[in-house]
């Protein structure tokens, strides 16, 4: 009997310490959907220029690569808004199981841009998908046309109501705080400010372009993969051309865009800059180029006497005062609670660092085109294969520097995220959720990832490279090339 007590108490220990606490349960479970669901948002908005591009010139045209490539992308879409609207839904519901006072504290604020998108945008892109995908016999060119803009509008409208709401909560505005049933809550007094606060339109161009950029590196590597199969595969020749074009443009732009951005962040979140740059005195900020830990400590801690850097000296102090080296920049030590710096931190050079990558793979294929060698260039091929998944990688790690950045604040200097989660969520009830959820999730994402392969092996044999009874694969892209 001693004996089964002890065994008894063990594992009741071993189920203790299993389970995570309800803030740190719920902030998890609503990272880990989000990130999932901002994949699948992504790939509509980004999507959306190349089903309008593709539609206009298949219509115009009456050329069949065109018409092929709108058919193989508009079914991409099409999966993939479903899967965003799957993944979607539930985070609306943790505003009420898992951050209620959050829902009480701002719903009047947050209430209306989510019922916009739900109402506005949600039911524009999914009435059009249909005319979209079923439509083309059935409606007139310019209607046929017509429904891949507002296809592609209701995605990027889509987002814009979801940003409209983040951004309130990054620098909200355009309230007052009210006693309501004994506790403080924000009352909208302006909607055109609490809309169009400070970082909305910083935010929007910059998720836009990401978005963009990550579809983009997607469509290149899948055409990519193609030419490396078929070289004279003209539909896939002309998606990979019009991907490095718009790579070209957007890559470039988002590292000028982003630089001005970071110092709207220096100025509005000093906390969260200060995190993105692991600058804990007050003083003069140096800009770190490269950043290598010292030691494992200097991994999940980092900071100036832990890290090996390349820095130019006075430089974080001179972009985020846009033009003075000698600005005294806010540090970590004067907060009582700051993020958790090692995620910002790192997540912020992931996402530099990929960008810069971007740029030069954009620079590359930009001067494979011009001497008409970009079909030809294997390294090249292999090279946008296996960068085809990295701009979602630095989506969510910018989103990861957005979203943690400004923690312990919920809502920025207004409401902490451990006053607004739920005081009666147990330890086992937030642990027991967040498994189910990373098991449904990663079940939809795997189903995604057999649905575009699925498509992909189809495409093959329309190609005609393989027949139903051909398996055969070529060597990994990474293994040869011929250049």
């Amino acid at each position: 009997m001693i004996l089964d007590y002890s065994l008894v108490t063990i594992v009741q220990i071993v189920q203790q310490s299993a389970l995570l606490s309800p803030e740190f349960g719920s902030r998890l479970q609503f990272g880990w959907t989000i990130t999932v669901h901002i994949v699948f948002a992504a790939l509509s908005i980004g999507l959306a220029p190349f089903i309008i591009y593709f539609t206009w010139k298949d219509v115009r045209t009456d050329d069949r690569r065109y018409t092929h490539l709108r058919e193989f992308w508009t079914k991409v879409f099409a999966v993939g808004f479903v899967m965003g609207t799957v993944t979607g839904i539930p985070m609306s519901f943790q505003f009420g199981t898992n951050f209620p006072v959050f829902a009480e504290a701002a719903g009047e604020m947050i209430g209306g841009p989510l019922a916009f998108e739900a109402k506005m945008a949600f039911f524009l892109e999914a009435v059009f998908l249909g005319v979209l995908l079923f439509g083309r016999e059935r409606v007139s060119d310019r209607t046929y046309v017509l429904s891949s803009v507002l296809t592609g509008a209701g995605a990027w409208l889509s987002g814009f109501w979801i940003l409209v709401v983040n951004a309130w909560m990054q620098t909200p505005q355009g309230f007052e705080l009210v006693e309501r049933n004994g506790m403080e809550v924000a009352q909208l007094t302006d909607p055109v400010a609490a809309f169009f606060t400070p970082r909305m339109p910083w935010m929007y161009v910059h998720m836009i372009n990401a978005s963009v950029i990550s579809v983009t590196l997607l469509v290149a590597g899948i055409s990519a993969y193609f030419v490396w199969r078929k070289r004279d595969s003209e539909a896939w020749n002309t998606a990979l051309r019009a991907a490095v074009v718009l790579l070209l443009v957007t890559a470039p732009f988002q590292a000028i865009h982003g630089d001005a951005y970071g110092r709207h962040i220096a100025d509005t979140q000093e906390q969260k800059f200060a995190a993105m740059e692991a600058h804990y005195e007050t003083g003069q900020a140096d800009l770190h180029l490269i950043a290598v830990p010292r030691s494992l400590d200097a991994m999940t801690d980092p900071r100036t006497d832990n890290l090996f850097t390349i820095s130019l000296p006075a430089l974080g102090s001179f972009l985020a005062s846009g033009g003075d080296f000698d600005a005294e920049i806010t540090g970590l030590h004067e907060y009582d609670e700051n993020p958790p710096v090692a995620v910002v931190f790192w997540s912020f050079r992931a996402m530099v660092g990929l960008g810069f990558l971007f740029i030069g793979l954009a620079l590359w294929g930009g001067n494979l085109m011009r001497k008409g060698q970009l079909r030809e260039r294997t390294r090249y091929l292999q090279a946008m294969m296996l960068a085809s998944p990295l701009g979602f990688v630095a989506l969510l790690t910018g989103w990861y520097v957005t979203e943690i950045g400004r923690q312990p604040w919920v809502i920025q200097d207004v409401l902490r995220t451990n006053d607004a989660v739920s005081t009666t969520l147990t330890a086992s009830e937030v642990t027991g959720t967040l498994v189910a959820f990373v098991l449904l999730y990663l079940a939809l994402v795997t189903a995604f990832g057999f649905t575009l392969k699925w498509l992909m092996e189809d495409e093959l044999e329309r190609m005609g490279v393989r027949d139903e009874g051909d398996r055969s694969r070529p060597q990994l892209p990474w293994v040869n090339g011929d250049d």
